[in-house]
């Protein structure tokens, strides 16, 4: 990147040749960017001198071909005729070829060219090969509008918040040209290299007004966004662009860079003490660390004795349960052993007990049966010594019999006597046979 001795870039533009132009475009000149370069003009008209020789030419020969004179004359002024035709048409066709060749421009790439004709600004020229058939048309300018162009500007005695002046404050931005005839027309290189030179001046000075001077290298590859949005807005009615910025280095006074020399100092013995008191404390962590594993590996050893223990009380008490269990079995198959013996004895004599039942039900059935047996045959007895009825109708089928009370107790007085049995025997028979 090019600099003058005070470490700021330059922008200029320059006049030179078109065989120049890619250089100067490209490398500069002198210390300087050149991002504009005016094109010394090759076209002149010095090709109008054949044609209007050509054509004075043709004139002469159409002259002297009108005359017509006859003999010698004659001769001699048709032979100069045609010489003049030949000249005419020779000059013209020099005339020609020198008009095109003087009309083709070729634009750089990456490059615009900015058209003027009479001094007006017409058009811009894409990169490639062009013809100028206009005689008075020509390329003033030729702009490059592809290349980043890089700007250095450091800022001298920029204070601080506190008002220290600070030595310098580097400022790095990369531009480029988008509008090339807005370029040229409205500032030109020369006057566009002060007015970026003192816009980035105030940008620096306003960001440095707001930082403390103890924090001065914070702006070292701080966001510097928003100046490069304030640069863009003042810039962008030119037809520049910013497109990347930053501040690669800060250099405070000698006071300060001593000062800070000493705070490095001092906090680069802190941290050596804080990594040494870190190993320490990383060493006692450690052994911390090994005294906490080793009482793990001791519980761990205890919890597999506790364990070992744990399950061989478990192996005693199921053994023990499984001797009790036997034993309860055992008990519990003699009870029920026991059980069913009385059970079945039980049901044995409930056996018994239902049949002497049903025995003594037999027997009493059977004393029942002879018991009214012998009462049909007592009965049968008596019946067989019973005297024999004697029916006295009372109500005859006349109507004229006597039915009266007295009547019917003489008749059962005088029967029993007329048939010689005692009253008192049939009174007395019934009981008996009552009691039998």
């Amino acid at each position: 990147m090019n600099k003058l001795n005070s470490g700021r870039s330059v922008i200029s533009e320059a006049v030179a040749p078109w065989s120049e132009l890619a250089q100067l475009l490209r490398g500069g000149d002198a210390g300087s960017l050149v991002p504009v370069v005016i094109p010394k003009h090759r076209r002149r008209l010095g090709w109008m001198a054949p044609l209007w020789l050509g054509l004075l030419a043709l004139l002469t020969g159409v002259m002297l071909s009108v005359r017509g004179d006859d003999g010698l004359v004659g001769a001699v002024s048709g032979a100069i005729a045609g010489a003049s035709y030949l000249a005419g048409l020779a000059l013209l066709l020099i005339g020609a070829l020198w008009w095109w060749r003087s009309s083709i421009v070729e634009i750089e790439q990456g490059t615009h060219g900015v058209l003027t004709r009479y001094g007006a600004v017409t058009r811009t020229l894409e990169p490639g090969r062009h013809y100028l058939w206009h005689p008075w048309s020509r390329v003033d300018f030729v702009v490059d509008v592809a290349t980043e162009i890089p700007y250095s500007a450091p800022v001298m005695a920029c204070p601080t918040r506190e008002n220290v002046p600070l030595r310098s404050i580097e400022f790095f931005m990369k531009l480029r040209i988008t509008d090339a005839v807005l370029f040229v027309r409205t500032i030109g290189a020369g006057n566009f290299d002060l007015v970026l030179s003192s816009a980035v001046q105030d940008a620096i000075r306003q960001r440095a007004r707001q930082v403390q001077t103890e924090r001065a290298y914070d702006l070292r590859g701080s966001d510097v966004a928003d100046m490069q949005d304030l640069l863009n807005r003042q810039l962008s009615r030119y037809g520049v662009r910013i497109t990347g910025c930053n501040i690669p280095d800060v250099q405070l006074p000698t006071q300060y860079q001593q000062h800070l020399a000493t705070r490095e100092r001092v906090a680069k013995e802190h941290a050596a003490y804080e990594q040494e008191w870190g190993l320490t404390r990383k060493r006692r962590i450690d052994s911390l660390q090994m005294d906490i594993e080793r009482a793990k590996k001791v519980r761990d050893a205890r919890f597999v004795e506790v364990k070992a223990a744990l399950n061989k009380a478990r192996e005693q008490v199921a053994q023990l349960l499984e001797q009790q269990e036997t034993n309860a079995q055992r008990v519990r198959f003699e009870i029920e052993t026991r059980g069913r013996s009385g059970l079945i004895a039980a049901e044995n004599e409930a056996k018994a007990q239902r049949r002497l039942a049903q025995a003594y039900r037999d027997n009493r059935a059977v004393l029942q049966y002879e018991l009214a047996l012998r009462r049909l045959e007592v009965g049968a007895e008596l019946a067989g010594k019973a005297p024999q009825p004697v029916v006295v109708r009372t109500d005859g089928a006349g109507g004229g019999g006597d039915a009266s009370a007295l009547s019917t107790l003489l008749t059962a007085q005088l029967l029993p006597r007329a048939a010689g049995v005692p009253v008192a025997d049939r009174v007395a028979a019934p009981h008996r046979d009552d009691a039998d």
